[in-house]
């Protein structure tokens, strides 16, 4: 037989095991502090039905009231926390309101006729039907949570709210004497008993929720965490990006200075033979005085030349293009080399000395004197270096040939690196830039430079050089 006892003492099992489970969820899950607030409304209702389970056969009339309004306390409670956790309006003061009242009524429903039960009943279905009103509101304005399980959840409070109602109506229409039948001994069995099976399908739902809640939160923060490493990669491209720059700004501040270095010996060259000459004749030869001192002046204007370009604040500024004759830019190269004395070794052969050429004179100047220099350098003193300049289609080509040592030939495509030399040179007579400065200033120009081994012994560099219009357009290119 199924009595009030018993269904009470499955009650206050079920309630307590859920007050627990809630206990230790919230400590595992302490940001979901809502989940106190439904721990708490199970311990509630687990301590009211203990009261019931333990109280005689002949309560007092306070503990009556008592013992059901903890109960009550108890939905307040997981209503209460329920709205904090979809983050819908709480009503508070409808819960203390409704708490206060179900005090008064009970309290004098037991005080001027005790044995009078429908009363109470009917005090008790106001209060669920309010209650779990607010809850199915807050779950039909929430949008956290899966629809489904909303409305699965919502039909479970609606189930209980009809049973209230339900056991209310039976109360009203049921004689006075009518006895419960033998299967539940208690007439109100029943309606504890679905009580029961409602705490347990509500702490069902409410456990799915917060399963929800932590999936969601979880995606969440592995969205998050894949925006912040994908934040950390783009800022650590772009610190070595900013570290990869700051180490080519350093290589070339590095390297200008070497380019500067070794474009300054020429002019200085000059200057120190012509002051050689200068000691040597001295007053002998006023003509000879006077050329060496014009020499000087030529190199030094060269010197100033180079300063102002190799200090210049920005590459418009340092490249210079005008239009030029070939035989201007020719006879700058032999006058250089005719004042360091090594211009007899040099053969000039220009096809068209008026061919226009749109370039920058100083650059071009000295690639040509880096060219002829390494091929006076790496040949014997009583070796030509032949230098030819022609026309081909729409270029200008320069080729310096000597008769030299040359390259070997698994080194020639190494040949115009920064700092390399070729294993069969000599220490000391090079410092491995003269080609590379050469090429780099040949860029400015769309110029290209070729290195290619004769025939019989040494090299033949050759310059092509784009004219007229094509270097008007590659100029308009470059200093875009």
């Amino acid at each position: 037989m199924l009595d009030l006892k018993t269904v009470l003492v499955v009650t206050f099992a079920a309630a307590s095991l859920q007050a627990v489970t809630w206990l230790f969820v919230w400590l595992a899950w302490r940001r979901l502090y809502e989940l106190k607030f439904l721990g708490a409304g199970f311990a509630a209702i687990a301590l009211g039905v203990l009261l019931m389970i333990v109280r005689g056969m002949e309560p007092a009339p306070w503990a009556i009231v008592l013992h059901n309004t903890i109960i009550k306390l108890g939905l307040v409670l997981l209503a209460d926390g329920l709205a904090r956790f979809l983050g819908q309006p709480r009503y508070t003061w409808i819960g203390v309101t409704l708490l206060l009242l179900q005090i008064v009524v009970w309290g004098a429903a037991v005080t001027f006729d005790p044995t009078n039960i429908a009363i109470r009943i009917h005090s008790s279905t106001v209060f669920t039907v309010v209650i779990m009103s607010m809850m199915c509101l807050g779950l039909m304005r929430d949008r956290t949570q899966p629809s489904l399980l909303r409305w699965i959840t919502i039909g479970v409070l609606a189930e209980y709210m009809i049973s209230s109602i339900v056991q209310s109506v039976i109360e009203y229409r049921l004689p006075a004497d009518f006895e419960s039948a033998s299967v539940l001994a208690d007439r109100n069995a029943w309606y504890l008993l679905q009580g029961t099976l409602f705490l347990i399908a509500f702490f069902a739902c409410l456990l799915f929720m917060v399963n929800a809640r932590l999936s969601a939160d979880l995606r969440e923060k592995n969205a998050a965490l894949s925006r912040e490493v994908r934040q950390r990669r783009r800022l650590e491209s772009q610190l070595t990006a900013s570290l990869e720059a700051e180490r080519a700004l350093r290589d070339e501040q590095a390297d200008f200075m070497r380019v500067v270095s070794h474009e300054f010996r020429t002019p200085l060259a000059i200057i120190r033979n012509a002051t050689d000459m200068i000691g040597l004749v001295g007053n002998k030869s006023p003509e000879a005085t006077k050329e060496r001192i014009a020499g000087i002046g030529e190199a030094l204007d060269r010197l100033f030349s180079l300063i102002d370009r190799f200090m210049a604040n920005d590459r418009d500024s340092g490249f210079q293009p005008e239009t030029i004759r070939v035989g201007s830019l020719v006879g700058d190269v032999r006058l250089h080399f005719d004042m360091t004395g090594r211009g007899e070794r040099l053969v000039f052969v220009v096809d068209d000395a008026a061919i226009p050429l749109f370039a920058d004179p100083e650059m071009l100047a000295t690639v040509l004197i880096n060219l002829i220099d390494n091929a006076l350098k790496y040949s014997s003193a009583n070796e030509p270096v032949e230098i030819d300049v022609r026309k081909e289609d729409e270029n200008l080509v320069l080729r310096v040939r000597d008769h030299g040592i040359g390259i070997p030939k698994a080194e020639l495509h190494k040949i115009g690196r920064r700092f390399f030399r070729a294993s069969n040179t000599m220490a000391g007579t090079g410092t491995g830039l003269g080609l590379y400065s050469s090429r780099k200033l040949l860029t400015y120009h769309r110029g290209k430079l070729q290195l290619l081994a004769n025939d019989g012994r040494g090299m033949t560099a050759i310059v092509r050089l784009p004219l007229t219009s094509a270097a008007q357009s590659s100029l308009e290119e470059v200093t875009a």
